[in-house]
């Protein structure tokens, strides 16, 4: 096993796409309910493990989501989200796939909180996300 030293701006990077992640799905699922689809992906990124885990549960404030509209949001989160596959790729690429697949989990469930078939716009935000996990 590889030890992973991520500094404080790693961190924050990671924290910024997964919760991001997360808050533009509730974006996305306004019409439903955001509160809900929010919950529900961000109990799905609390259950993570291995170092995203770790980060993840780390709760620092050391990262603001731009709320001012979804494209100032998707701006922010979704460089994020490619940077931290690119911090994770140098370091352990087995946490490249946990880091990955807890984002995923976490859409799905943020996802699922949307009664019925996902929403269009939900369903476009999840192509999204994953095109920018698989941009590194």
């Amino acid at each position: 096993m590889s030890i992973v030293t991520l500094t404080a701006e790693n961190k924050s990077t990671l924290r910024t796409a997964a919760f991001g992640a997360v808050t533009l799905m509730s974006y996305a699922g306004i019409a439903g309910s955001a509160h809900k689809v929010a919950t529900d992906g961000s109990l799905a990124l609390a259950s993570a493990t291995g170092l995203t885990g770790h980060v993840l549960a780390e709760k620092q404030k050391d990262f603001k989501l731009d709320h001012k509209s979804s494209a100032a949001l998707a701006d922010q989160v979704l460089p994020a989200l490619t940077a931290s596959v690119a911090i994770l790729k140098e370091q352990d690429a087995a946490e490249v796939d946990n880091f990955r697949s807890t984002v995923l989990v976490a859409i799905e469930a943020a996802t699922r909180a949307h009664k019925g078939a996902p929403s269009p716009t939900m369903a476009e935000m999840t192509r999204k996300i994953t095109a920018a996990l698989d941009a590194a």
